[in-house]
């Protein structure tokens, strides 16, 4: 009996499947996912390492808004944040990486709570705008505290070492992110497993029902705040890793939008959901290159004028179509796949 007891209590704490055949591929999955780095270039790896860095942002991302229902476009804030903090901490006062990325998403998680705060009653596109001003806000508080966050110019990371393993290297680099990428996602399964993520269900629903039931909205929208920011921060430290200098150049409007446009396409509320969006919408724009290169004469003077154009547009209007003929994303399509090889004996 007690044995049963810890079975169910396992399973329950990993928020993974019991299904042998889950196993199986989950099992797949992972030894592909250690041998890619033996498999591939080192193009291939830097898209693999991105991937793995836009995944994390992703789920964190899809905490507030995806679960919790707060629209939030200050993913470029928070990205810069949990950069920047990283970069000063390593490169001005000498942390170990171990300790500096933690903190990183610590400092972006209490950041939040200063824009959480005032933001507690607006909903919609409201809290949209708020959110973007703040990260507006952080970029120029970067350039005015030029003493701490060395302004325009910038801070250029130096070797990074792990156990002793380089993370400039490419693969070092790769199965660290890797590491941290499973560590967050398993962190938010969980998450949404336990009586914080119920609530935080509930007050996506209909937050007046919430209220009538108990829950404190102040208290979980905080921290969905708080969790959301601390992910991000994370992935924003991970992305100074891979790109060694930190510019606020590079923490653009559009981080947020094509933030926002991966859980979306992904599916709303879901890890898998922020996963499948990610490799979706960072792959696409290599499959549309190796398409044109295919249809198109690379060497063509038309081709090379207007190869951004001819990419930009074919990647909005797969993701128009996409949206308006599956609402619900990749990971309704993929529910519905499921489904239909289950039931595909009975077709026939």
């Amino acid at each position: 009996m007690r044995t049963g007891h810890f079975k169910d209590s396992y399973a329950s704490l990993v928020a993974l499947s019991d299904s042998r055949t889950a196993w199986v591929w989950t099992g797949l999955m992972a030894l592909a996912l250690l041998a890619l780095p033996l498999l591939v270039g080192a193009y291939s790896l830097t898209l693999a390492v991105t991937i793995l860095v836009a995944i994390v942002g992703a789920i964190g991302l899809n905490l507030l808004t995806g679960t919790t229902g707060l629209i939030s476009l200050g993913q470029s804030g928070f990205l810069a944040i949990g950069a920047y903090t990283n970069g000063i901490l390593l490169t001005d006062h000498g942390w170990p990486i171990w300790a500096s990325l933690p903190a990183a998403g610590l400092v972006a998680a209490a950041i939040s709570l200063l824009v959480g705060i005032p933001s507690l009653r607006l909903k919609g596109l409201y809290l949209a705008i708020t959110t973007l001003a703040f990260s507006f806000i952080v970029n120029y508080l970067i350039l005015f505290f030029e003493g701490v966050t060395h302004g325009s110019n910038g801070i250029f990371l130096g070797d990074v070492t792990i156990f002793g393993f380089d993370l400039s290297a490419d693969r070092p680099l790769y199965y660290f992110t890797l590491a941290i990428t499973v560590l967050v996602a398993l962190g938010a399964l969980n998450l949404g497993r336990t009586r914080i993520g119920r609530a935080w269900l509930a007050i996506r629903d209909h937050d007046i029902a919430a209220r009538a039931m108990g829950i404190d909205l102040v208290r979980y929208k905080l921290l969905a705040f708080f969790m959301s920011s601390f992910f991000i921060g994370i992935a924003g430290a991970l992305m100074s890793l891979q790109i060694r200098f930190i510019n606020i150049d590079i923490f653009g409007f559009l981080l947020s939008i094509e933030a926002l446009a991966i859980i979306i396409l992904g599916g709303l509320g879901s890890v898998a959901g922020a996963i499948l969006g990610t490799v979706f919408l960072t792959l696409l724009p290599e499959a549309i290159r190796l398409a044109l290169s295919l249809i198109v004469d690379p060497n063509a003077s038309t081709y090379s004028k207007y190869i951004y154009e001819i990419r930009g547009i074919t990647y909005g209007v797969v993701m128009v179509l996409f949206l308006r003929f599956k609402p619900d994303g990749l990971i309704g399509l993929w529910r519905d796949a499921k489904k239909f090889f289950v039931n595909w004996p009975l077709a026939y």
